[in-house]
């Protein structure tokens, strides 16, 4: 069996406790589309973007969840909240089975610095399977932007790559781009879930193994429900890109060794870029 159904809820949200509402609109999509195998929100869907709301784990936000999962006999992706552990503060993703159970919890990698203040950097990625379908990994909004995280998912199996996203500024634009060559050179399905109203822009988007935009939301509340066949996955990296680029079989046949990679202390040109900082206006003297 290869075939997976999942569903994005594309959600105007508060910058507050998000829960009742998350709760109501997975029930309303789950009586709507009774088929679906996985439900994924977009990231910081629980509370939004203040830290104090920052739980521990077990707390109530993954009890919620939990017990929604196992409600719907469902695979959640809650999106995202903040987590404090061991006096740090996470962007954390968690996998929830359909029993209800914790599988895995993803802290994001790339907190958006220098914008994102006192959030620390996770450290380790995150590939689950669900029995009898395939592989699937979880990233964050701005990892996206990293080719190296999809590619590392990938190495790891991933044939699905989820990516919760907050974007409410100018360059969701250049994310669907992102997103599409995500999928394309690493030939799997990845599943960007966006916000709108006051958290995000929406446009959430579902890409092909092959690059091809499955759907693309609008700019208001919707429900994206569709259903993946991950043997499209297995057959485009076997016979390539319309019968064409093995992207894979390439990159892992070629005997390059990326010197970008050899020595994190060797920046190279990067060394000339100057300090992760918020850019000031030339203008202003303080």
């Amino acid at each position: 069996m290869s075939k997976f159904a999942i569903a994005g809820l594309q959600l105007d949200l508060e910058n507050n406790n998000n829960l009742p509402l998350l709760a109501k609109e997975i029930d309303t999509a789950m009586a709507r589309f009774p088929w679906i195998d996985m439900l994924i929100l977009g990231e910081l869907s629980a509370y939004g973007t203040n830290v104090s709301h920052a739980q521990q784990q077990g707390d109530e936000v993954e009890t919620f969840f939990s017990q929604l999962a196992a409600k719907h006999n469902i695979w959640l992706i809650p999106g995202s909240y903040f987590e404090s552990k061991s006096g740090e503060i996470y962007n954390t993703a968690t996998v929830i089975n359909p029993d209800g159970e914790i599988v895995d919890r993803y802290h994001k990698f790339y907190p958006f610095y220098p914008y994102e203040k006192g959030v620390s950097a996770g450290d380790q990625f995150v590939v689950f399977e669900v029995p009898g379908i395939g592989k699937f990994g979880l990233m964050i909004c701005y990892d996206q932007w990293f080719p190296e995280m999809a590619r590392n998912l990938c190495w790891m199996g991933a044939e699905v790559i989820i990516c919760p996203t907050m974007t409410n500024t100018i360059d969701r634009k250049n994310e669907l781009v992102l997103a599409q060559a995500n999928a394309i050179s690493n030939q799997c399905y990845f599943i960007n879930i966006n916000s709108v109203g006051k958290l995000g822009y929406g446009e959430s988007i579902i890409v092909g193994p092959e690059g091809e935009t499955i759907h693309k939301a609008g700019f208001g509340n919707e429900l994206i429900a569709v259903e993946l066949d991950l043997q499209r996955v297995r057959d485009v990296r076997e016979r390539g890109l319309h019968g064409l680029g093995q992207v894979l079989k390439s990159f892992r046949d070629h005997p390059v060794d990326y010197p970008v990679y050899r020595d994190r202390k060797d920046q190279g040109a990067f060394a000339k870029l100057g300090k992760l900082a918020v850019p000031k206006s030339k203008y202003r003297k303080s």
